[in-house]
């Protein structure tokens, strides 16, 4: 066969490709045996028309029932520890820190206390509001955030940051590091007292670190937080022998900073504060019915 003009002949003892086709078979197109097609069976078509049928109403069925009984098994399941540390953000700040605090047996002698807030801390990481031990010491459990805000008792006498830090634990790291706080007493370490939020223009604007009097620092495990509280005098005395809030606590404590009641003003807006915590966390994780 007389090639086409211009075509380049193809090498001695070369396949040739055949005319009518542009491209050369492959190996599949080559090989392959061509196998018989059954004819089309006739009931076929219907069958699977009414598997779709079907199949799409136990699909929209299963979508109503649903939507009827209010399941939510498709959505992520709320634990604790997933909604507590979504709280800082997701929940008013006064729900976190109340603009007034009733303490009710909460004084020294079991007297009665109001606090009164007077100012709230922009949300923050550690750095801010705790010192590089302190710090240190809860690395463990990791820092998400952490919020703050500083209150004052009804007679305007003393003055104490409250706070809490969103940790990026699970429940057996929360747990290990209460351990570790009972049993080598770290709360009660002068070294890892939290720093006080001395917001300006305010009856607290003179609490720095040298009128820090009392404190309280309490990891969490229901929840992944820590929360502390810090106090001293309002009008920013120096205080040269701070004690934690359990010694100041306690019967017959005959310090200045016991005698004072500024371990029951650290221990007691902590523990309403953390109260509070506890109870938006579960009433966001388990709604009233």
């Amino acid at each position: 066969m007389t090639p086409a003009p211009g075509a380049v002949p193809p090498p001695p003892g070369a396949y040739r490709v055949p005319a009518r086709y542009g491209y050369p078979e492959t190996p599949v197109e080559t090989t392959t045996r061509l196998r018989p097609v059954p004819p089309r069976q006739r009931w076929r078509a219907p069958t699977a028309a009414a598997c779709v049928v079907l199949g799409l109403g136990l699909i929209g069925g299963a979508v109503t029932g649903a939507w009827l009984t209010g399941d939510s098994s498709a959505e992520p399941t709320r634990t604790p520890y997933t909604t507590g540390r979504t709280v800082w953000h997701s929940v008013p700040v006064d729900t976190l820190f109340p603009r007034t605090l009733k303490g009710t047996g909460a004084g020294p002698g079991g007297t009665n206390r109001t606090w009164t807030r007077l100012a709230v801390a922009p949300d923050s990481d550690c750095s801010t509001g705790l010192d590089p031990l302190l710090r240190t010491t809860l690395r463990s459990v990791g820092c998400e955030r952490m919020v703050r805000a500083t209150y004052t008792d009804a007679t305007r006498s003393s003055v104490t940051t409250v706070g809490v830090v969103v940790t990026e634990a699970d429940a057996a790291g929360m747990q290990a590091l209460s351990t570790r706080f009972t049993e080598q007493r770290l709360a009660a370490r002068k070294d890892l007292m939290p720093r006080t939020y001395a917001p300006e223009g305010t009856l607290a604007a003179g609490f720095g670190d040298r009128q820090r009097a009392s404190w309280t620092v309490r990891p969490l495990t229901e929840v992944p937080a820590v929360v502390f509280a810090v106090s001293g005098f309002a009008d920013a005395r120096t205080v040269a022998e701070p004690q934690p809030a359990d010694a100041a606590t306690e019967a017959g404590a005959t310090t200045d900073v016991a005698q004072a009641g500024l371990g029951h003003e650290a221990k007691g807006i902590a523990d309403r504060v953390e109260r509070g915590l506890r109870r938006t966390v579960t009433d966001l994780v388990e709604p009233p019915a």
